[in-house]
């Protein structure tokens, strides 16, 4: 499985970037550019209307990709170019609910053939996963908070497939002054009751905070940041930052 493959030998660094933001055909050169610039898992988004848990980067750059035309369908054949090319690392789409069900019933299936390892689904409560995935083989990735209840902890950590989401403050995506305090123990704590690696999303913003995060955790995600470096100041300066990022780890 390529997913448990990027966990074997250091924290993983998987960079999240709006599929279609500016168009799907940089995008396929972006993922090709950020494997070689060392990300060890693509988290690719699905650009949405109503994008409940992202804050105003990734929403300006949703609607960058609905106006492009951006959907479903082309992002799949995308991941399947990619594969054709010989890209091998692990690529998760991140999806709100309705997107999902609007493409109709072999979505598992088709997401399976074109060379996605997993989806990440935020507005899906884990105790919905079974009856989402329907006995499929595409891994549906738990989200768990600082705030979900330890008992609820538990149980979510005791069934993640891939890895666990690890959010790391309350509220939307996007860069945060510092990392909250109670992230180190809140990480102790899941991993007291799951040995999936725990990666950690939501806030983090450069380098030093990554490296910080790298410490306590499997894996460090990094968005917002760098979506609006790569909208503000090109695609040559994000993967620079990229670098930057597993550098520090």
């Amino acid at each position: 499985m390529r997913i448990a493959h990027a966990f074997k030998s250091r924290p993983a660094l998987m960079p999240f970037i709006m599929a279609g933001d500016p168009s799907l055909a940089v995008t396929e050169e972006i993922i090709v550019k950020l494997e070689e610039a060392g990300a060890d898992l693509i988290e690719l988004g699905v650009p949405h209307t109503d994008p409940l848990a992202d804050g105003p980067i990734n929403q300006a750059a949703a609607q960058r990709a609905l106006a492009g035309g951006t959907n479903l369908e082309g992002i799949l054949k995308l991941v399947a170019r990619l594969r054709k090319r010989g890209v091998q690392i692990p690529i998760l789409l991140l999806s709100y609910l309705n997107p999902l069900l609007a493409f109709g019933k072999d979505l598992l299936e088709r997401g399976k053939a074109s060379g996605i390892d997993g989806l990440i689904i935020p507005d899906l409560p884990p105790q919905e996963h079974r009856w989402f995935a329907k006995g499929g083989e595409l891994p549906l990735i738990s989200f768990v908070a600082p705030t979900t209840e330890q008992v609820r902890q538990r149980e979510i950590a005791s069934s993640a497939r891939g890895f666990l989401y690890c959010v790391s403050s309350t509220g939307v995506t996007g860069p945060k002054g510092e990392l909250s305090q109670e992230l180190e123990e809140f990480l102790k704590g899941l991993r007291e009751v799951s040995r999936v690696p725990r990666v950690v999303g939501f806030g983090i913003a450069n380098a030093e905070q990554a490296a910080q995060v790298g410490r306590m955790a499997e894996g460090v995600i990094v968005g917002s940041a760098l979506v609006e470096i790569l909208f503000q100041e090109g695609v040559e300066r994000g993967l620079e930052f990229v670098r930057e990022l597993r550098e520090a780890l």
